[in-house]
């Protein structure tokens, strides 16, 4: 309690001072708060790298604030697992598993599911590139065991039971497919800075992306056949 009572004075003149629209100096808001600003400073410049310091300043408050909710790094690594990452990716699952057998509505159940994830954690692509693929990255091994277990290997055999009543191309194969459902999804999305940057295409946003990559699973590079709407 004695923390509590020396760190409400500072945490009261932070709010006030950030303005509108910032937390009101409710507990869970400001926990709420400190978090989503974590989870931001994370994917910009990698766990490792972040210290608790750069999250309290860019959150407005002192890093004693952090260490009272969250103890120290792992702490707050953790909470944004259990309580960021795993919420974001549940719905994923769903929109699998209320897609069936088909593989052509799988792909896009899979298409739609990582396009609302990053329309509403918008941090995700970039902490998934610097922490998941890239080597020593802090949340590599929690992908297997914690964050999204059995969920690729899920949908590449879903795949291959497509495959073999004949539902999908003979020449695919079921585990790439799930890497390429990847690679048109959470790369554009991590990269979306650089292309929009090199295209002068700020006004593509994630339904855009979303749209063009429908249509890319739907027809390939093909141009339609004369007569078809699509």
């Amino acid at each position: 309690m004695r923390m509590r009572r020396t760190e409400t004075p500072i945490r009261r003149k932070s709010v006030r001072g950030r303005g509108a629209g910032r937390p009101s100096g409710d507990d869970g808001d400001l926990r709420a708060r400190l978090l989503h600003v974590a989870a931001a400073q994370f994917a910009r410049a990698g766990i490792e790298a972040t210290s608790l310091r750069a999250i309290a300043s860019e959150a407005g408050v002192t890093p004693a604030m952090l260490h009272y909710y969250f103890g120290d790094k792992s702490g707050i690594t953790q909470a944004l697992i259990e309580e960021r990452l795993l919420p974001a990716l549940a719905p994923l699952r769903a929109h699998l598993e209320e897609a069936g057998d088909d593989p052509r509505a799988l792909a896009e159940a899979f298409a739609r599911g990582v396009g609302e994830i990053v329309a509403r954690h918008p941090w995700l692509p970039s902490l998934w590139v610097r922490e998941v693929l890239c080597e020593g990255g802090c949340l590599r091994e929690l992908m297997f065991s914690q964050i999204v277990p059995n969920l690729p290997q899920m949908l590449a055999q879903r795949f291959a039971s497509a495959q073999a009543r004949g539902l999908l191309g003979a020449g695919l194969d079921p585990r790439l497919l799930v890497v390429s459902l990847v690679g048109l999804t959470l790369f554009p999305a991590a990269g979306a800075p650089i292309w929009r940057r090199a295209f002068g295409a700020d006004e593509l946003d994630t339904d855009a992306l979303l749209k063009h990559t429908l249509a890319l699973l739907d027809h390939g590079v093909a141009a339609p056949e004369s007569g078809d709407p699509r």
